[in-house]
């Protein structure tokens, strides 16, 4: 199954669920953004490539940017509309490989973060988006990824991670690591009227380093600022 068959036949089902406290996680973010001094200046656009719910893009409205928001998931869109009380995100549905289409916006900052970058096809697709994102962006703009190192392979029972459960959900998430992929499974039991129902959906990941997305973003002349795990994630700012 492909990534956006996934979201549309899956993930995007108990998306909200799985990521947790939105307001908590939207505050993390604000916080993040301003203690490293990323201030809305010159455009005062960005660009939220994978928003999802909009964790990150409200985020980001209520420090005072324009934020288009952009995701292949209609379903996900909605519920950003729903969770943007302020009603000043701008949604586009459309493939995050198309950054270039909003290169009239002239961002002066693009964010793609919670692991998307590794939804990509392969390591030229990460390499052209953050090409395309350097290319887009303004003067001393900024670009900020947070992704899964997925280096060092994770074996026999610790391939099977335990995302978050309750008393009517359980998601387990299986890897299986390839040369240059990393297979995932995502098991799902919900209960429903008493009974527990099974759903599986398998897709691929870009296995990518650290090391490799360093390296990507120097190709692009762009120079790294910030490189430290954030909330289990690898968090990278690099500016123009």
């Amino acid at each position: 199954m492909g990534t956006k068959e996934h979201y549309e036949n899956h993930l995007a089902n108990f998306y909200s669920w799985m990521i947790g406290d939105f307001d908590q996680k939207r505050a993390n973010f604000e916080k993040f953004i301003e203690e490293n001094e990323i201030y809305p200046t010159s455009t005062k656009v960005a660009i939220d490539l994978g928003a999802g719910t909009g964790v990150q893009a409200i985020a980001l409205g209520n420090l005072g940017f324009k934020v288009t928001a952009v995701d292949f998931n209609q379903q996900l869109l909605s519920e950003l509309t729903s969770n943007d009380e302020s009603n000043a995100i701008n949604t586009v549905q459309a493939d995050i490989c198309d950054v270039k289409n909003f290169e009239s916006l002239q961002p002066q900052l693009i964010i793609c973060c919670g692991d998307t970058i590794t939804h990509l096809p392969d390591k030229l697709a990460v390499e052209k988006l953050l090409l395309d994102c350097e290319s887009i962006l303004t003067e001393n703009g900024k670009l900020i990824l947070s992704f899964r190192d997925y280096s060092s392979e994770l074996t026999d029972q610790q391939r099977f991670i335990p995302v978050k459960s309750d008393e009517n959900r359980i998601l387990t998430c299986i890897l299986e690591y390839l040369s240059d992929k990393v297979k995932v499974t995502d098991l799902l039991y919900e209960k429903q009227n008493g009974s527990w129902n099974q759903t599986v959906s398998i897709y691929e990941k870009v296995r990518l380093s650290t090391q490799d997305v360093i390296n990507m973003i120097e190709q692009t002349g762009m120079k790294t600022a910030f490189n430290s795990p954030v909330n289990r994630l690898q968090t990278i700012i690099a500016n123009k």
